[in-house]
């Protein structure tokens, strides 16, 4: 692929990775800071520090009263957000090239001083806040409660993948203020952090600019990494059922597979493309244009550390059992497996990567990200512009070996979730 995006990359004195990509076309700059702590890396007992501190980083600093930060950003017509995941914490936002040093000095003031606003009133009240956001995402919403228990059902009790980003509301409720204190101090140093610019920056002019405002934080130690501990492929197809108040029957089925840096992972994505990723992928010919299902899908979560995992959904079409639905499916991803996909099928999925990622890095703010990503993950920024060059070199006989090793039907675990009658 001809697609190169100019990136420079510099490691300041206080152990900020500061990666640039510029961008002559563009009138605004998008910053991305990841932080390389998520869930997977919170203590039992302790779960929930990661996504809580997404809520606390927005809730003022020494400097910068509750809100701010946002109303600041939006004042200047930019705009924020964050998320968490398992493997990191991630904060982006996305102004005008004016603007940048307000954000870069606003990020800056509640990294080196956000504990100053943590008090007792402010962990409770963004304490209520988490509890809030896991009613209206997991505990009032039709099938809100699935991929919490597939995480749990698909990695053994006690594995930092086994539970959500939003964590334990019990484990919330206990924590302390020097339990969030001690959070923030291990984490959230410079040495932790990874920052990404892409947009209207020149890279040297930028740097500086990163020097200016973060240079006086103290680097902080790094992080000690949790023990990474790798989990074998299910066996016995263990089963689990729900029901709810939802609309159809559901299937979900899961497979442990390696961790999103392995190499097997991108055949196995163009697999996945081919069993389920377009409206001519084998399952929806076989499973929606027969009737047998509203829709299908098939995904890999994109986790990390040791192992990965691949999660597929099949809703059911009215009148069609889950177990009907099942049957079929596994047939069709038991002929891919055995059979390999055809060298069409692998070129049409290599044009579907073509088209999904470059369509998503023609926006700056995703570009960042990946940026960002790319470092953590790869240790290299520059895997962002080696992705398509390793996906075009793939045939079928590589994505027939990934789906074969890692989504055998005999190594599924299979999630029934009945709609209550």
């Amino acid at each position: 692929m001809d697609q190169r995006y100019p990136l420079h990359t510099r490691t300041t004195d206080n152990g900020i990775r500061v990666a640039i990509n510029p961008d002559p076309w563009v009138s605004g700059v998008a910053l991305n800071l990841w932080y390389e702590v998520g869930s997977f890396h919170e203590k039992p007992g302790k779960t929930g520090f990661a996504h809580l501190f997404e809520h606390l980083m927005f809730s003022g600093s020494a400097q910068v009263a509750s809100g701010e930060h946002l109303a600041q950003i939006e004042a200047m017509g930019g705009h924020c957000n964050a998320t968490t995941s398992f493997d990191r914490t991630n904060y982006f936002e996305t102004v005008p090239r004016s603007g940048l040093e307000l954000a870069l000095w606003l990020e800056a003031d509640r990294l080196n001083s956000l504990l100053d606003s943590v008090d007792q009133v402010n962990l409770d009240t963004q304490r209520e806040v988490v509890k809030e956001e896991k009613r209206q995402r997991y505990d009032n919403v039709p099938y809100g409660d699935v991929f919490p228990r597939l995480m749990e059902f698909a990695f053994p009790p006690g594995h930092r993948y086994g539970h959500m980003p939003i964590g334990s509301m019990e484990d919330l409720d206990e924590a302390t203020l020097d339990d969030v204190h001690s959070f923030f101090h291990t984490h959230y140093v410079p040495s932790n952090l990874i920052m990404s610019l892409s947009g209207a920056i020149e890279p040297e002019e930028g740097f500086q600019l990163v020097d200016k405002y973060f240079s006086h934080i103290p680097p902080g130690a790094k992080p000690e990494h949790p023990a990474t501990v790798v989990v074998p492929p299910l066996t016995g197809i263990p089963r689990l059922t729900l029901s709810g108040q939802v609309p159809q029957d559901v299937i979900y089925h899961a497979w442990i597979v390696p961790p999103l840096v392995d190499e097997i992972s991108d055949p196995v994505d163009l697999g996945l493309t081919v069993l389920a990723g377009s409206l001519s992928s084998r399952l929806h010919t076989s499973l929606v244009r027969t009737h047998l299902a509203h829709s299908v899908g098939i995904a890999n979560a994109g986790l990390s550390q040791g192992n990965s995992v691949i999660y597929s959904t099949a809703i059911c079409a009215e009148g069609v059992t889950p177990e009907e639905l099942e049957e079929k499916l596994v047939v069709g991803v038991e002929t891919l497996c055995t059979e390999g996909p055809t060298d069409g099928e692998v070129a049409r999925a290599i044009r579907h990567e073509d088209r999904e990622y470059l369509s998503a890095l023609a926006h700056i703010e995703t570009r960042a990200d990946h940026m960002s990503g790319s470092w953590s993950y790869f240790d290299d920024v520059e895997e962002i512009n080696r992705h398509l060059d390793m996906i075009h070199q793939l045939t079928a006989h590589d994505v027939h070996h990934g789906l074969k090793t890692c989504i055998n039907p005999d190594h599924r675990g299979t999630i029934t979730y009945r709609r209550s009658l």
